[in-house]
């Protein structure tokens, strides 16, 4: 059975006072997490080991780091890498953005080493693939996203594909309100399920958790999570807000 998820991307939000709030919250919320249907929250890195120890009594709650570098160590100022994250003991990072890929420059080859040395370290690489509104309205976003997806992760070995997530967040839905229909989320993940398939085999595609990510909020999140191929979300601005985060998160 594949992980549900509902995955938080705080973005470069939040005070210390901020989010030391809004982890007293989460960690006091009431949700009906279990193995199988976890939590992970992505906070800028002043706040990593704060979040960690915010939640270390929370069932099921993982941390995320929101980018790495693509080098274990150097003269790489302002960097953070996977070896930083391990030997604080956190387990994800979201790696390709589409806000990484726009404003960052961020190539799908690049992304490629981040996530090799992501694995390296052992840490679950929670990789963002997505189109633009252009290439929507083109029509070309299913060839668009799998060429994402193949120059960033079909490198990797069938234990390796393993242990990646993907959210699929279109990026036209990011923050503007506007989100994939039902309908449309489906399609998509569908769509990915059945690259990875054509690459690794079904039996394993079926295996991959796939994550929605754009404009998700509690209002929306029981009906795109009961989609099929829809595997949770990765959440932005919902997830600054405790009680909506845990609507979110009991939706799955």
């Amino acid at each position: 059975m594949r992980k549900q998820i509902a995955a938080a991307n705080w973005k470069m939000n939040c005070t210390l006072q901020q989010a030391e709030e809004l982890l007293t919250k989460l960690s006091t919320a009431t949700v009906n997490t279990t193995e199988n249907k976890i939590s992970i929250i992505g906070v800028p890195a002043p706040y990593l080991l704060l979040a960690k120890d915010k939640l270390k009594n929370k069932a099921n709650f993982y941390i995320a780091a929101q980018n790495c570098y693509t080098k274990k160590s150097g003269a790489f100022t302002g960097e953070i890498s996977a070896e930083m994250l391990h030997s604080m003991q956190i387990t994800h990072v979201i790696i390709g953005h589409s806000e990484r890929r726009e404003y960052f420059n961020e190539s799908n080859t690049t992304l490629a080493e981040k996530v090799n040395i992501a694995l390296e370290y052992a840490l679950t690489p929670i990789f963002c693939c997505g189109e633009a509104l252009e290439i929507r309205e083109a029509n070309n976003q299913n060839s668009f996203v799998e060429n994402q997806l193949k120059e960033s992760l079909f490198h990797l070995s069938v234990e390796q594909i393993l242990q990646v997530v993907i959210a699929y967040e279109p990026i036209w839905a990011i923050g503007t309100g506007k989100t994939a229909s039902n309908e449309q989320a489906q399609e998509m993940h569908q769509h990915i399920r059945n690259v990875l398939a054509n690459k690794y085999g079904k039996e394993i595609a079926e295996q991959i958790s796939i994550l929605y990510g754009g404009s998700v909020k509690g209002s929306n999140a029981a009906d795109l999570f009961a989609q099929n191929d829809v595997d949770g979300g990765l959440v932005g601005g919902a997830s600054l807000n405790a009680e909506e985060f845990t609507t979110i998160i009991n939706a799955l």
